[in-house]
């Protein structure tokens, strides 16, 4: 680089030296006599004369420049460089000089609901060539060039989001919430649904469709298959047209639910300004009169109108529930107090600049002149028109709503004549037949597909959202409660089942088959974040713990790590395999073969080992590398030996582990109560505690006994005598109860007849003051607690070593000697 400057700098000089007389000749008459070389010097470093000119000095010419008069702009701030010999000359031609940096305009955002599209924004003109406020500074003296880029560098790093990943506790808590949020989610569909179905909204709507409308929408049986599927084509073109220029959105409907990084950002939340106000049916029934409201409104309003004219449509759904991973995005600080006018303000202001004030005084410049690029504009009168007064106001602007572009409420269609569901969207997407117009990109901050439910007229419910989801196995099914945990996938069937009919018909299984089909025709994954927890797909280095492949297993494909990264081979999922240690086959029932070969060794824990001392334990040089893993096809069912002469067989503790039903040994049967083991003993039968499982405090576990094991000729009559025990103690209650029963109203028959002897001759209006009776209640439970003390006081002298009056000496009997 050095040697171009350098090969530059002799051209250069080559340059200005062959068209050095020329320009001596046109400066002859304004220089003084100053030698050449002098001359060059100052010109070369650019030093401007003590002479302050009313124009800007002449640029200096660059190799093959044209002689051009330049264009006059501001002087800029004069710099000095430092010649000290002939290579610093050369050299000061090359010198980095700071440009005055350009002033940018800066829009920032106080609410959500501020738009950002560039229509709306008023830029401001801003003359590049002019230095900026602070360059005043630059003529202090010569300074040298100094670049840091350490703190730019430590800016940056300041402000990479790092998010911490959730801890377990955390995460449970996100998936209850995650769970009642669809719940919630499902349960306002469904109601909005119903509304779809009311014959009053039905009546608001029907008008707004042509006979000619209601006939393609409503094809005939005497039509060919294709001709039944294009006639309804054509109406749904014809009904989203006329639906989308009579429908006004001005409000904004259902978005993403999103977590607050902080609590405090959630004190002074606010809904937006535009939001979707809470509605009820009354509302609903004016927003059909008078089509407007949010797009969602729209969409379900739409399904209202299809059904009114007998189309089976389906109202369907995206729901947005707050997820339960902590990988989206966060809902972002509360708006601050507005500092200045946000872009709605300044707009506003701009329309009323259209209808100006009365003229202002002739003193004041106008601005227009003012931009305008001759000096001297502001010299010239420019006649101002007189414009005629008129009395309205100028109409407001309607407000622009900032919304995913991708719904989340749209309309499913019946094919009828090819028997299946197809989608209608005429308010956001404007489109019908098109399932993979509907799924949102996965930096869509407003909209996520997750689940996506079809609820039809009868209120019943479907989840299809395989049919928009594109990657349903490989991402959307990730953010589902079916990956959440292991029994999410039951309870989401368990939460449909509240919505479905109870048959399954044609329809339903015609619908199904193609689900199933959508889903099996979805393409590999192309990178590998998307290949963990797959469903059908899997790479060995996702593979957990306890998981093999099993032996000759083949690879359907390869896939790389980027361009340059090592290709891993692609496994089905159903060639890995779960192993487990022999403790674990034994609990739940299986045995190790002899003389297996382990799939795997579990690598050792971190942390070692504690005596009971708490001291550390040395590791076994004898034990193996880790923990031997077996896979199924290793172990076999296990069995107690059988029972022989009513003798149940026991381990060194007492006890007979029954984990499963299968450990119950041959000939003997299992008593699952709590009361066996008294029953066995009261007949004088062998038997056995069933040991069922331990109960784990931390790493420490407690054996678990519940009922017994007793031969199967005992089973009867020990079941007879665990029901007759407990009879027994059903009857033993019952009798506590009733002398509990008894002593109550005992203490009350006491009280009341204490209280008729002590108002036995007093009048009834002495009786009935206030404080004398508090007084006597006072004294009836005294009386009655010294009573009670008495009778324990006496009860307690006859058990004590006194009698007479005498102490009982046992060494003596009746005065003789005891021998």
């Amino acid at each position: 680089m050095a040697g171009r400057k350098r090969a530059a700098s002799k051209s250069h000089a080559t340059t200005a030296t062959a068209s050095r007389p020329s320009r001596l000749t046109r400066a002859s008459a304004r220089r003084p006599d100053v030698p050449d070389i002098y001359r060059q010097m100052l010109d070369e470093a650019d030093v401007q004369p003590n002479a302050i000119s009313p124009e800007r000095p002449l640029k200096r010419r660059r190799p093959g420049q044209r002689n051009e008069q330049p264009l006059k702009r501001p002087d800029p701030p004069e710099v000095t460089a430092k010649i000290e010999d002939e290579d610093d000359e050369i050299n000061a031609l090359f010198e980095d000089v700071p440009l005055p940096a350009a002033t940018m305009q800066t829009v920032y955002r106080d609410s959500d609901d501020e738009e950002d599209d560039d229509d709306d924004i008023q830029f401001e003109d801003v003359n590049l060539s002019l230095p900026p406020p602070d360059s005043g500074t630059a003529q202090d003296g010569n300074k040298d060039l100094e670049l840091d880029l350490s703190a730019r560098t430590a800016n940056l790093r300041k402000t990479v989001d790092r998010r911490k990943p959730i801890s377990r506790a955390e995460k449970d808590h996100r998936i209850e919430i995650h769970k009642t949020h669809l719940l919630c989610l499902l349960t306002h569909v469904a109601r909005r649904n119903r509304w779809c179905n009311d014959a009053e909204v039905h009546d608001a709507l029907r008008p707004l469709l042509t006979k000619k409308t209601i006939k393609y929408l409503t094809p005939g049986t005497n039509l060919s298959q294709f001709g039944r599927t294009q006639s309804l084509k054509d109406g749904l073109q014809q009904a989203g047209t006329m639906y989308k220029l009579k429908y006004q959105i001005t409000e904004r409907g259902l978005r993403r639910a999103l977590w607050a990084e902080n609590e405090e950002y959630l004190k002074d939340y606010k809904l937006p300004d535009d939001a979707e106000s809470p509605m009820e049916k009354s509302d609903f029934r004016e927003a059909a009169k008078s089509l407007c409201g949010s797009r969602d409104v729209g969409a379900q309003l739409y399904c209202a109108l299809l059904r009114s004219i007998g189309v089976e449509a389906r109202l369907v759904c995206s729901l947005q529930p707050l997820a339960f991973a902590s990988g989206g995005p966060p809902l972002g600080k509360p708006p601050k107090a507005k500092g200045r006018q946000s872009i709605q303000e300044r707009y506003a202001q701009m329309q009323k600049s259209n209808f100006p004030d009365p003229p202002a005084p002739t003193g004041v410049v106008c601005p227009i002149r003012r931009r305008l690029g001759h000096p001297n504009a502001t010299d010239y009168n420019v006649p101002t028109i007189p414009t005629a007064s008129s009395s309205r106001e100028a109409p407001p602007v309607p407000r622009k709503i900032r919304e995913s572009p991708f719904p989340i409420y749209w309309v499913e269609v019946l094919d009828e004549a090819h028997q299946r569901w197809q989608p209608a969207d005429p308010l956001v997407t404007d489109s019908f037949w098109r399932p993979q117009k509907m799924e949102p990109p996965a930096s869509d901050r407003e909209n996520c597909m997750t689940y996506v439910v079809a609820f039809e007229a009868d209120g019943t419910a479907k989840d299809v959202t395989r049919r928009y989801a594109k990657a349903y196995n490989a991402k959307t099914r990730k953010m589902r409660i079916e990956c959440a945990e292991t029994t999410g996938e039951r309870w989401w069937r368990k939460t449909l089942r509240a919505f479905s009919r109870g048959i399954t018909t044609d329809l339903d299984q015609i619908e199904n088959n193609e689900l199933a089909a959508t889903e099996a025709k979805e393409p590999m994954p192309r990178n590998i974040a998307d290949f963990k927890d797959h469903p059908i797909y899997a790479l060995e280095r996702h593979l957990r713990r306890n998981e093999v492949l099993i032996p000759g297993a083949s690879a359907s494909g390869t896939v790389g790590a980027g361009s340059n990264g090592p290709l891993e081979k692609i496994y089905r999922r159903r060639d890995v395999q779960i192993a487990r240690s022999r403790e674990k086959w034994y609990r739940m029932g299986r045995e190790v073969l002899p003389n297996e070969i382990p799939a795997k060794f579990l690598p050792k824990r971190a942390r070692p080992k504690t005596d009971v001392f708490g001291d550390e334990e040395e590791d076994d040089p004898s034990e193996t590398v880790g923990t031997p893993i077996f896979t199924i096809d290793q172990t076999v069912q296990f069995r107690h030996p059988p029972v022989i002469n009513g003798r149940i067989p026991k381990n060194r503790f007492g006890n007979l582990d029954i984990y499963v039903p299968s450990m119950v040994p041959e000939g003997g049967a299992y008593v699952p109560d709590e009361l066996g083991a008294r029953a066995a003993f009261i007949l004088g039968v062998d038997y056995a505690p069933a040991l069922t499982g331990f109960h784990f405090t931390g790493r420490k576990g407690t054996a678990v006994l519940h009922g017994v094991v007793v031969a199967a000729e005992n089973e009867e009559a020990v079941r007879a005598v665990i029901n007759g025990l407990k009879d027994q103690a059903a009857e033993f209650e019952k009798e506590k109860r009733t002398r509990e029963v008894l002593k109550a109203w005992r203490l009350f028959l006491m009280n009341l007849r204490v209280r008729q002897r002590i108002w036995a001759d007093v009048d009834s209006d002495e009786e009935e003051g206030d404080d004398d009776q508090d007084a006597m209640g006072l004294d009836i439970e005294k009386a009655i607690e010294d009573d009670n003390d008495s009778e324990d006081e006496a009860q307690q002298s006859d058990e004590s070593g006194e009698a007479g009056g005498f102490m009982i000496d046992d060494d003596y009997a009746g005065g003789f000697m005891a021998d």
